[in-house]
């Protein structure tokens, strides 16, 4: 329909061109339009209006800032364990402290041998993503007092893989110690 119509047009142009709008035309537009006054009062609206805009998206900006940094804050306060549980508190800080030396002792191990650390730590890793699930668990848990006890016993738990690691370690060291006096008396 509309290629019907661009070509009626151009068929019938010279028809179009021979209009010609009066001398007037402006004068009785402009009395149609509305005084400069009330355009000004429109734009004080608008500005107003835009002005409220700004100002409520800015409260909304800094509130949800400070909620972020309100959830951020409570988050890292965590839980008072000694608040559950002294008794657990304390164990729990006893056994993350040997697992972190552990850990610590592995680590040093690892530019020795590189295979072994990499497989002791992804048994390692798996073990501390079940602790951290544990942690996160805590503070909505019914009861705190057993997942404080589980999170106590899955430390103990990487104390003792931790331990066996470190013996695993030591025992290739003395296989590797072995084999060169061996190669070296040959």
């Amino acid at each position: 329909m509309s290629k019907k119509l661009e070509d009626f047009m151009k068929e019938n142009k010279e028809e179009f061109d021979d209009l010609v709008p009066s001398a007037d035309l402006w004068s009785r537009i402009e009395k149609h339009l509305p005084a400069e006054g009330t355009a000004q009062k429109r734009e004080a609206k608008m500005f107003s209006l835009n002005f409220v805009l700004r100002v409520a998206a800015s409260v909304i900006i800094v509130m949800g800032i400070g909620f972020g940094i309100y959830l951020h804050n409570e988050k890292k306060a965590g839980i008072d364990f000694a608040a559950i549980n002294p008794a657990y508190a304390k164990q729990r800080m006893q056994y993350a402290s040997l697992v972190q030396t552990k850990r610590n002792e592995i680590k040093a191990i690892a530019q020795t041998n590189p295979e072994l650390y990499h497989e002791f730590s992804t048994e390692i890793a798996k073990m501390d993503s079940l602790y951290k699930k544990l942690n996160n668990d805590l503070a909505t848990s019914p009861n705190q007092e057993l997942v404080l006890r589980a999170m106590i016993r899955n430390l103990q738990v990487q104390t003792e893989v931790l331990n066996q690691q470190l013996n695993v370690i030591e025992q290739f060291d003395q296989m590797k110690k072995e084999e060169k006096n061996e190669t070296k008396d040959i």
